[in-house]
């Protein structure tokens, strides 16, 4: 699928370009044309006139400013060369005399070169072309305009270049601004996805290994004087890993959805409706939970529901591999505007005892937090033992997910 969705993409991307062909060889025949007429048959015309004309014939030049800024740029610079220089002059005023048309004939180059300062890709191009546009239109201007009005010209046509290339600079700074713009955001939410799958992964593994652990631990103490417990024992440990092979598996075919808006099943994003689950898995891991829920229950936002969920998951997997403790309380208070979880438990008083190594559990808890603008509160209880309290602001008018 990828190898044919590639060559079809660069083969839209080249079909305007084929497309313009037929366009900028029929606007080159045209232009050339129309300054031909111009120089040999305009001798009765302004030279105001005559170079209105040749900057009317510089939309001619559109399919080619297309396909190749630098060639328009060259076409319309030496068109109007052809002008200011072929233009017809009054008997006996001498080779140079006044020519206010000049400026007019090299207005379409200068848009032509601010287009290219805007458009072109190799950053060396564009000071290439801002010389030899600068270096013809002196040239030109200094050899044929002629009178006491060469250096007002000179001066303007400075002027009129500099004010184009300018234009075409902006332009170009803000496209490149905005595409930087866009690659950051686009970089940031690569990242809060990481984070996101990171933190799925770890509240959903790190609570069953520890209670696999923990049971596993418990059933080789047991396996020859109780044979019976430490059949239990595996059997917790076969339930366990079966669930938490089939919440990978979920998870995993949800990234692997290709149409991300594909509502996905409703057990594939746990909520707080799923506790009993959890306190019946933290019951076989040896741990007694006491569920309490207050308030009156409401539908939840589905973010907010599993950050609930996976906060007090995270807090009795804590409890389970640190607290040293066979039971704990969970609140779950369904308050006006806000919703509060809290574990709380009699143990040891911190997240692990000595040598227990530092994970990142309470992080995770810390960014699901932050992410719904709520609080978290988490440490030793003066009392003994440790507690945990998110409070999570409901969003006005929460519907049902």
């Amino acid at each position: 699928m990828r190898g044919a969705e590639q060559p079809s993409r660069a083969t839209a991307r080249s079909a305007p370009l084929t497309a313009t062909r037929p366009v900028a060889w029929i606007g080159f025949a045209l232009y050339v044309l129309a300054i031909g007429l111009l120089v040999g048959g305009g001798a009765g015309a302004s030279r105001t006139v005559q170079g209105l004309a040749a900057l009317g014939a510089a939309p001619l030049l559109v399919g080619v400013v297309r396909r190749s800024p630098p060639w328009a740029l060259a076409l319309t610079l030496l068109g109007a060369s052809v002008v200011v220089a072929g233009a017809p002059r009054p008997v006996g005023t001498g080779p140079a005399v006044p020519y206010n048309g000049a400026l007019l004939s090299y207005l379409a180059a200068d848009v032509v070169l601010g287009l290219l300062v805007a458009t072109c890709a190799r950053r060396r191009t564009a000071p290439v072309a801002v010389a030899s546009a600068l270096v013809v239109q002196l040239l030109v201007v200094g050899g044929f305009v002629g009178g006491s009005g060469l250096v007002v010209h000179a001066v303007i046509a400075f002027l009129a270049l500099s004010a184009c290339c300018t234009a075409g600079l902006l332009v170009r700074e803000r496209r490149e601004h905005a595409v930087a713009l866009r690659t950051q955001e686009v970089a940031e939410a690569v990242t809060a996805e990481r984070l996101r799958i990171a933190r799925e992964l770890h509240d959903m593994v790190a609570h069953s290994i520890g209670i696999i652990a923990i049971q596993a631990g418990a059933g080789s103490q047991v396996v020859r004087s109780r044979p019976e417990a430490a059949e239990e024992a595996l059997r917790t440990i076969e339930t366990t890993s079966r669930d938490t092979l089939a919440g990978l598996r979920r998870t995993l075919l949800a990234l692997r959805r290709a149409d991300p808006t594909a509502p996905s099943s409703r057990h594939a994003t746990p909520g707080l409706a799923d506790l009993a689950q959890l306190v019946t898995a933290t019951a076989d891991a040896g741990v007694r939970v006491d569920l309490h829920r207050t308030g009156e229950p409401r539908p939840l936002p589905a973010d907010l529901d599993l950050s609930a969920y996976r906060i007090v998951q995270e807090a009795l997997t804590n409890v389970v591999r640190h607290a040293g403790t066979g039971d704990c309380r969970v609140t779950v208070d369904h308050g006006d505007g806000e919703l509060t979880v809290e574990v709380v438990d009699d143990g040891r008083g911190g997240t692990g005892g000595p040598g227990a190594p530092h994970g990142f559990g309470l992080v995770g808890m810390r960014e699901r937090v932050a992410l719904l603008n709520g609080r978290l509160e988490a440490g030793p209880r003066p009392e003994g033992g440790f507690r945990v309290t998110a409070v999570l602001p409901l969003p006005v008018g929460a519907d049902a997910r």
